[in-house]
């Protein structure tokens, strides 16, 4: 196998909590860090991902309703394997297969559930939390990926960013978070993290968003605060127990 570290395709920030800020790049990022694989990223702005797929001769992730292909990041290149992949669900199982001497975040026992968690979780949480930090988001994007950014989510909502994300959006976020704090409750006997004291995939699902959160509204933001006083400090010790973890190779 080759000694040549993993590529991990991200898109850049100029946030200055952290460079890296997309909640589904991040899930990969701390796979990475918390396997201890060596690994180095290549920054890609929004306008040269789908460049990237043709460049790499990766199919897309998928095919829209109107025929048209869809393309995203994580992607990650392996030297060691010469295997090029997307998703983050398929890389962290990946990475789970061909590295079996480091942490594993997908066992076996855990990836139907894991695979129902990601799906719950996004109309429940992610999308609600998308509603507060969308605008701040293409704040804190390079110029490039901020025309894109902008231009595609504005069509699709049919409104300027910055008419989202009020009180109401608020609220609907704290409540799908107090969801997720149920599902904790449930599935984790109140823990931080779902398997105990061991991380699995869907803790990377819930820190990837937190620090989406905080990297776009800003550390010390009135809204990042608001998030860490939700349902008694819940969230904010579930981001402190991810600091070790949150190295940008």
């Amino acid at each position: 196998m080759s000694d040549s570290p993993i590529i991990f395709y991200d898109i850049p920030s100029k946030s200055t909590t952290s460079k890296a800020w997309s909640p589904h790049t991040w899930k990969v990022r701390f796979a990475l860090n918390i396997k201890g694989l060596a690994y180095r990223t290549e920054w890609v702005e929004y306008p040269d991902i789908k460049g990237l797929y043709k460049k790499l001769n990766l199919p897309p992730a998928s095919i829209l309703k109107d025929g048209s292909e869809y393309t995203c990041l994580p992607v990650i290149h392996d030297p060691s394997t010469n295997k090029t992949m997307c998703e983050s669900f398929d890389i962290v199982r990946y990475l789970d297969k061909t590295y079996p001497d480091t942490q594993p975040l997908l066992p076996k026992e855990i990836v139907p559930f894991s695979a129902a968690f990601l799906h719950a979780f996004g109309p429940t949480v992610q999308q609600k939390l998308w509603n507060v930090v969308v605008c701040a988001v293409s704040y804190i994007l390079n110029d490039r990926s901020e025309e894109y950014f902008r231009r595609t989510r504005e069509a699709a909502e049919g409104k300027k960013l910055e008419e989202i994300g009020g009180e109401r959006e608020w609220e609907e976020a704290e409540a799908g978070f107090g969801t997720l704090s149920k599902w904790l409750d449930k599935e984790a006997e109140g823990n931080l993290l779902f398997m105990g004291d061991k991380i699995s995939f869907p803790d990377l699902q819930i820190a990837g968003c937190l620090l989406w959160a905080k990297a776009s509204l800003g550390q010390d933001s009135e809204g990042w605060k608001r998030i860490c006083g939700w349902h008694g400090g819940r969230w904010k010790a579930i981001d402190e127990k991810f600091q070790p973890y949150m190295a940008v190779l």
